[in-house]
């Protein structure tokens, strides 16, 4: 996708693009500032985020309706398919949030698209050694997971979805590309279009062409191949630094759920099931949080570029405001709606019993989480991944899921217990990453920014 034009400029992209210019960022700023600025560049990204999720959710949608056992194929294909695949993609190209952002609010634009380009080389590289795990998916799981047909139709899924990997990966870093300039909404308007075709391709290939398990991976392949079409770039090199932190980020989340979802592997096939409901749940209703603070992220980014210290801070507390109000939203969805919603992917009333029961662990669940994201954002716009990845590591493998395991198979909690871990590690996430955040010398942030534009221009 070639680079807009200093000076070219289109209805839908004009709003944005004058909201984050390099101009636009001088001057004095105030919390209706921020705020208004926030809300106008998160909306899109919301919109956007929500439809592509709206994809492989259209799976569960759709196979949860075939039975049991490909209900918990599809989760755990899925929960896999994240773990192995999105989380690296997404956790690599973070590094962009950082990089494309800064040199676009410090004026030097031909950095930006030169950091697309190479990070669309680097996670096609990446999806060699994804491609090698998705394609020996059956045997890998089936050594896992006790539930054999399961783990063969979940390697199943993953075989063919691997067809969609390359799109997905130049996808992703496609958004951060043109996020970075303060154009939010090309990735709305492809979803649009996309997200809709993604359910009809589902009905059509699964009941019409009467495919059946099969039809949902191949409908989100289809999907996913199509679109970076309109979205394609790149950035590799000294972003590596950023790169990988902001991988163990992404990933130290995303593994813990994905051993969460293994564990309940091991108390039946009610639980799993169960489980692949909650987390869809959990991860439908993050879709929120998490474009609100990658919008957060490349405000205060674009604000350190342009030497803006203490309006990138002050950008900082209108996004975890900002944070604690959508978590406070979907909180209150879940509590009030949760004897109704477990039914819209089952009939079977004891999984449905067992998504309620546990509901309202979730509605706590939901605002740290929104806490925990809008920090992890906001220490990708300061550049300091690294935090984020320790912190996030340290917090759920040496708190969070031993004491997951310890409820769920020593105190017999189930299901309660597994979640009840991964909780507490979000609060303790939020609280640390959000005390090195208002304690740390935004100023030093700015030094760091100026120092590295430079040695990324001239090609270090």
């Amino acid at each position: 996708m070639a680079r807009p034009r200093a000076g070219s400029q289109s209805d839908c992209r004009t709003t944005d693009i004058r909201v984050l210019s390099p101009t636009a960022l001088h001057g004095e700023s105030s919390w209706r500032h921020e705020s208004t600025t926030l809300a106008r560049t998160s909306w899109p990204l919301i919109l956007a985020f929500l439809l592509q999720y709206s994809l492989p959710v259209a799976s569960v949608f759709t196979v949860g309706h075939l039975g049991k056992i490909e209900l918990g194929a599809v989760s755990l294909a899925g929960m896999t398919a994240n773990i192995t695949g999105y989380a690296v993609y997404r956790g690599l190209a973070t590094a962009l949030d950082t990089l494309c952002a800064q040199a676009y609010g410090s004026g030097h634009k031909t950095l930006v698209g030169l950091h697309m380009q190479r990070m669309v080389c680097l996670l096609w590289m990446v999806t060699i050694p994804v491609g090698l795990i998705w394609f020996s998916s059956p045997w890998i799981l089936s050594m896992i997971v006790p539930e054999k047909e399961t783990a063969r139709m979940a390697g199943l899924y993953l075989r063919i979805l691997l067809l969609g990997a390359p799109g997905w990966s130049a996808f992703e870093v496609g958004k951060r590309f043109v996020q970075a300039q303060g154009i939010f909404t090309a990735q709305l308007c492809i979803l649009l279009v996309l997200a809709p075709l993604n359910g009809f391709l589902h009905w059509l290939f699964v009941w019409h062409f009467k495919w059946g398990f099969v039809g949902a991976p191949i409908a989100v392949a289809v999907t996913n191949t199509l679109l970076p079409l309109s979205l394609i770039a790149y950035n590799w090199g000294p972003m590596i630094s950023l790169a990988l932190p902001g991988l163990l980020m992404v990933e130290a989340e995303w593994l813990a759920f994905e051993i969460l979802t293994l564990s309940s592997s091991f108390l039946g096939p009610d639980v799993l099931a169960a489980q692949s409901i909650v987390i869809t749940l959990a991860t439908l209703a993050s879709q929120v949080p998490t474009p609100l603070s990658i919008a957060a992220s490349t405000r205060v980014a674009n604000l350190i570029g342009a030497e803006l210290a203490s309006q990138a801070r002050l950008a900082a507390k209108v996004a975890l405001a900002g944070g604690v109000c959508v978590g406070a939203f979907n909180a209150a969805v879940f509590a009030s709606l949760r004897n109704y919603i477990p039914r819209l992917f089952t009939n079977d009333e004891d999984v449905a019993r067992l998504v309620a029961t546990l509901l309202p662990l979730c509605t706590m669940f939901q605002m740290l989480d929104a806490l925990a994201t809008g920090c992890n954002a906001l220490l990708r716009g300061i550049g300091r991944q690294e935090v984020g990845g320790y912190v996030c590591l340290g917090c759920f493998y040496i708190v969070g899921l031993p004491i997951s395991y310890v409820l769920a198979f020593v105190a017999h909690w189930d299901l309660f217990g597994l979640w009840a871990g991964p909780s507490l590690a979000l609060g303790l996430v939020a609280a640390i990453e959000a005390c090195f955040l208002f304690t740390t010398g935004w100023d030093q942030a700015v030094e760091e920014a100026k120092t590295r534009i430079p040695l990324l221009q001239n090609g270090y």
